[in-house]
């Protein structure tokens, strides 16, 4: 694709690298065909090729943002299916993400919308007031049908029934190996899942030590800025990275670490970025090797190898690959490997590659788009008769969870239960048990 930013627009690193993104980018339209969106709204302006077009003319011109423009940008989920597609390997991730920025700078959205997004981003990486927004939701409930916008109402279906009970196991301490240990590792606790499932910090703890882990939570750390970085509020999401650069770090130059675990793919895809994020700032070299210590739970336990796998039912499960995993970490048969190992019958859906909906704050933001795709991922995994689903991602388990009665539980819980660990929660309560 040709450009023409002026030397003064290159001059900004950002605008550069968008600049050499969108130079990569060969029209070729393969992205449309694995674009959630594109295949349900039918619509150019939006697939990532007419998403292409349209930063590029926005950022080109230094022009603000129009209604359409905005519109089509935020109806991208980000799931990033399209660079798995795209043959010319465009970057389309970091071109996205300078847009939702730009825009953040430049728009002015009306004052619902903005009180809405701001409310979201002081909420949801906060697991203290995210707690007590659930509560106060789940007490609206009941009055659902007053309430004006849908968003408001997608937001009340998301409130779980029973809100987990604080769990402190996912406090700042050390958890000794079971035996000689082999690694230390640090684990990302999250923010969100905290509240939502913390049993998936208590089954990746587990796990570890039993395979000769310390776990290693550190003070200070937090959420990873996902939820505020792909808002295009890059000041909030920078100044929450940092803290967990600087707690990792800390860790890292102390006692050493062998790898930053991460159970949330959405947060993974974030922290293995981190140092692009960085790159020109004075924590790029710390943000840099954190972000090379970032796996995946599924990346460490396949290079360590699981010990005594023959502890679980051999269930048939329903292997859902989170869009974070998949295409954005690159991930995608190790997670279906170790539960083989486990004894686990895998089976995977049709169009497996398609995004479930999910997507961080899309399903609350863009609930129609989210609720189609939902229905669709729930339908081709349904049509498995899996006795559990599996993921890797909370912002996954509760978008399919809400559309289908088969317990969904995260991949990590069905490991330790293979290997020692206590049935989870959700098998038990579905009569799996026995």
């Amino acid at each position: 694709m040709q450009t023409s930013f002026t030397p003064e627009q290159l001059a900004d690193p950002a605008t550069a690298r968008s600049n050499e993104i969108l130079r990569s980018c060969v029209h070729c339209g393969f992205c449309t065909a694995t674009c959630p969106t594109y295949k349900i709204l039918g619509d150019e302006l939006d697939s990532p090729r007419g998403r292409i077009y349209l930063i590029k003319d926005m950022l080109e011109n230094n022009r603000v943002p129009d209604d359409k423009t905005v519109r089509h940008i935020d109806r991208c989920l980000s799931c990033l299916s399209c660079m798995t597609t795209c043959p010319s390997g465009v970057d389309y991730m970091h071109l996205v993400d300078h847009a939702r920025e730009y825009i953040e700078q430049h728009y002015r959205r009306p004052p619902f919308e903005r009180a809405l997004r701001w409310l979201l981003s002081r909420i949801l990486p906060y697991p203290a007031r995210f707690r007590l927004a659930l509560t106060g939701a789940g007490l609206a409930r009941p009055f659902r049908r007053l309430l004006p916008d849908a968003r408001l109402r997608a937001m009340l279906d998301m409130v779980p029934r029973n809100i987990p009970r604080t769990d402190r196991r996912d406090e700042p301490q050390i958890y000794p190996a079971d035996g000689k240990p082999i690694r230390r590792v640090a684990l990302l606790t999250g923010c969100a899942q905290r509240v939502l499932d913390p049993d998936i910090n208590r089954a990746t703890i587990s796990l570890l030590r039993r395979h000769g882990c310390e776990v290693v939570i550190p003070k200070g750390i937090g959420c990873c800025g996902a939820l505020t970085h792909h808002m295009g509020r890059t000041d909030e999401s920078h100044a929450m990275a940092a803290a967990n650069i600087q707690a990792l770090t800390a860790e890292l130059d102390g006692k050493g670490l062998d790898a930053v675990i991460i159970n949330t793919s959405g947060c993974g895809t974030t922290v293995k970025d981190y140092g692009h994020m960085f790159q020109s700032d004075p924590l790029a070299a710390d943000a840099a090797r954190i972000a090379g210590l970032a796996k995946d739970i599924t990346e460490v336990m396949a290079d360590i190898g699981l010990r005594d796998a023959t502890h679980a039912k051999p269930l048939r499960v329903a292997y859902h690959a989170a869009c974070s995993l998949q295409h954005g970490q690159q991930i995608r048969a190790t997670p279906k490997e170790l539960l083989a190992q486990a004894g686990f019958e895998i089976v995977e859906p049709q169009n497996s590659h398609i995004c479930c909906g999910s997507a961080g704050t899309y399903n609350l933001m863009q609930p129609e788009i989210s609720g189609e795709l939902k229905s669709r991922k729930v339908e081709t995994l349904e049509a498995l008769q899996p006795q559990v689903i599996s993921a890797g991602n909370i912002g996954c388990m509760m978008q399919i969870g809400s559309g289908t009665a088969v317990p969904v539980v995260h991949t990590v819980e069905l490991l330790d239960w293979a290997t020692g660990g206590p049935i989870p929660q959700g098998l038990e309560a579905a009569g799996l048990a026995s």
